[in-house]
């Protein structure tokens, strides 16, 4: 990625999480016309298969990790740090975040969510979750950079490590924080 960007029209795509609803969504509507036109859009409908698994991929990528370094999986204790579908925003609709907390749900992992820009009432009764009002330090054995607002950069890597336990892994999806902060990404 840093050789590619040294091209001056270069954009530095990373795999991650496509929420909302124009990249989200819209593709299926464009999709169903062409079908019934009698095109198969492969291209599209491929990029929709992998994002719409992107979020368990990420859970399993993260279960495989935690056992890898002996940090045992049920009951275990993991943030995820965003939910809304974007940074910088408060709409939830769509997010594929809840697909991450999904999945874990099926390991018996205990999930808490925090999010600076989502309405706990909103997170209640569009998902039935609980969102944190403020993280607590030293509890978690896992924690995922889901989002990248901008609160999360600011409050720095160093703060977000104080959150986990002293073996904690963080899983920096969004590529948040330079590489040299020992982070596991995709």
């Amino acid at each position: 990625m840093n050789a590619a960007g040294t091209k001056w029209n270069f954009l530095p795509f990373r795999p991650g999480l496509v929420g909302g609803h124009c990249i989200g969504v819209d593709p299926y509507y464009l999709t169903y016309k062409a079908e019934s036109l009698g095109y198969r859009p492969e291209v599209i409908l491929a990029g929709r298969r992998i994002n719409d698994g992107m979020g368990s991929y990420i859970a399993d990528r993260l279960v495989k990790k935690m056992t890898q370094e002996k940090i045992n999986v049920v009951d275990a204790n993991v943030l995820i740090m965003g939910l809304s579908f974007k940074e910088n925003c408060t709409d939830l609709r769509n997010t594929k975040v809840i697909d991450i907390l999904n999945t874990l749900n099926t390991y018996h992992v205990n999930v808490d969510v925090y999010d600076p820009w989502i309405e706990p009432s909103l997170a209640k009764e569009e998902y039935a979750i609980s969102l944190l009002e403020q993280a607590d330090k030293n509890k978690y054995d896992a924690i995922i950079l889901a989002v990248a607002h901008d609160e999360f950069r600011v409050l720095g890597i160093d703060e977000i490590r104080k959150f986990g336990k002293t073996n904690s892994i963080i899983f920096d999806i969004k590529y948040l924080f330079p590489t040299k902060e020992n982070l596991y990404r995709l």
